[in-house]
């Protein structure tokens, strides 16, 4: 921000001395130093080979990995999402028995690893060699062979969607809670329902709270999907493995796998940065226009 410069009784401005931060120099000088050093003991070393960075890039098996590793991240956060969000409605619900299966549920897949959870959709056949969906007390149904029906990437999607369902109920769960409570003794006033109330007033407005941590989730799914590799799941991690322990370009083959998910990661942050904005400003206006209730509610009353 811009600053008037400070004048004396004749409007002439007074010099000003700048004092400088010795310290603040001398600590940049030492991280500069220490990182040219390190950057250059990885670029100029001889074991590592830049021109087999460069021609695994765009290794077909590499671009084929990093279109999966998009799709897991983007299906399991959109199970997360809508899971966590009917996970959070129930926690909230006054029913005990709907709060108390919300609250297990979040205890229990936030209180075990991703990993483990990863393997045991993958190894789900071990249990239930078939998978039967049939009208209760009949012969009438289908099946399906487990093993054919939890593919790598059928587990990951779901050991990872199930996982982040967890964290997005309280995600979703604090947003619902800082609305306003005027807002929902207004809808209770007009005789909406509670899911009415919910659907129309509460969620649009807890958005602006849920969407930057959302963002969030979304980008550590990136590289959460990395231990996709122990189901093989065809994802980025798991194709640059593959070829790397056929040829042993083991450090070059993990260069090229960390410039993707640099690059898909930096892609996330800005399109969160957008909406984080987007949502900002909507914010900022619902607030000058009297809140969202002030514009539904008067519909809802004629």
């Amino acid at each position: 921000m811009r600053t008037e410069p400070i004048t004396d009784a004749s409007g002439r401005p007074i010099p000003v001395a700048r004092t400088w931060h010795w310290g603040r120099w001398l600590a940049a000088a030492v991280a500069l130093a220490v990182a040219a050093q390190l950057a250059y003991l990885i670029v100029a070393n001889p074991n590592l080979d830049w021109g087999k960075v460069a021609e695994y890039v765009f290794h077909e098996r590499i671009l084929s990995g990093v279109w999966v590793t998009i799709e897991i991240s983007v299906l399991a956060t959109a199970l997360g999402l809508v899971l966590g969000v009917l996970v959070a409605i129930m926690r909230l619900a006054h029913n005990p028995v709907l709060s108390g299966l919300a609250t297990f549920y979040i205890w229990f897949f936030r209180g075990t690893p991703v990993l483990v959870q990863l393997i045991f959709w993958y190894n789900l056949a071990f249990l239930f060699p078939e998978m039967v969906l049939k009208i209760p007390f009949t012969m009438i149904g289908v099946k399906w062979d487990t093993n054919e029906v939890m593919t790598g990437f059928t587990s990951a999607m779901l050991g990872l969607g199930l996982n982040l369902a967890a964290y997005f109920a309280e995600t979703v769960r604090a947003g619902i809670q800082a609305v306003d409570n005027g807002q929902t003794e207004a809808a209770y006033a007009l005789g909406m329902t509670p899911a009415k109330r919910m659907r129309v007033i509460v969620l649009p407005q807890a958005l602006r709270i849920i969407i930057p941590p959302t963002g969030n989730e979304f980008i550590s799914m990136l590289k959460t999907t990395s231990l996709v590799y122990v189901v093989a799941g065809h994802d980025l991690m798991t194709n640059a493995s593959q070829i790397y322990k056929v040829n042993n370009l083991i450090m070059e083959l993990l260069i090229v796998a960390s410039l993707w998910y640099m690059l898909m990661t930096a892609v996330a942050t800005f399109l969160q940065g957008r909406l984080e904005r987007r949502f900002g400003a909507e914010a900022v206006r619902l607030v000058r226009g009297g809140g969202l209730a002030t514009r539904i509610l008067p519909k809802a009353a004629a």
